[in-house]
């Protein structure tokens, strides 16, 4: 679990604590979960990758990609801490990853034979269920961060 590691710290990627960062990037999540749900369920036609997660569709993860590029754009609008173009690019990553994450987590429970990951949710399948993309996403975007602040020196 040492993407939980990357995940605390995002917010000191560079050197100075910034909340919005991780803030935006849990929302981002959430915006690409919901979306994708939403899109998905009114719109899909095609599977993703059925034999993994049978209900994820490619129209879901369009969707849910699109309106967390949007959400992306509007954070930029309303935040100083970084350009439009570096948030466009963190939507993406959120969005790709964290899909990915989710992916990856359906995956080891279809191996374990298992719907749920805990218990603790119920409807919700567990805790890990809902941290998935987050979890995985946030190596991502931490290597991510570290590599703009360096190239730009500190100057986004």
């Amino acid at each position: 679990m040492t993407s939980i590691v990357f995940l605390t710290l995002i917010p000191f990627y560079n050197g100075v604590y910034d909340r919005t960062i991780i803030v935006t990037a849990l929302f981002m999540i959430w915006i690409n979960d919901s979306f994708a749900y939403l899109v998905g369920k009114n719109f899909g036609k095609h599977k993703l990758l059925e034999r993994i997660s049978p209900k994820k569709t490619i129209e879901g993860f369009v969707g849910g990609l699109c309106f967390t590029l949007i959400a992306g754009y509007l954070i930029a609008l309303y935040t100083d801490s970084l350009s439009i173009p570096i948030w466009l690019i963190i939507s993406l990553i959120m969005s790709i990853f964290g899909t990915l994450g989710d992916l990856i987590q359906s995956k080891f429970k279809r191996q374990a034979g298992v719907k749920d990951s805990g218990s603790i949710m119920p409807g919700h399948g567990g805790i890990f269920d809902r941290l998935d993309s987050i979890i995985f996403a946030s190596p991502f975007l931490y290597l991510f961060l570290l590599i703009i602040t360096y190239v730009s020196q500190g100057r986004l």
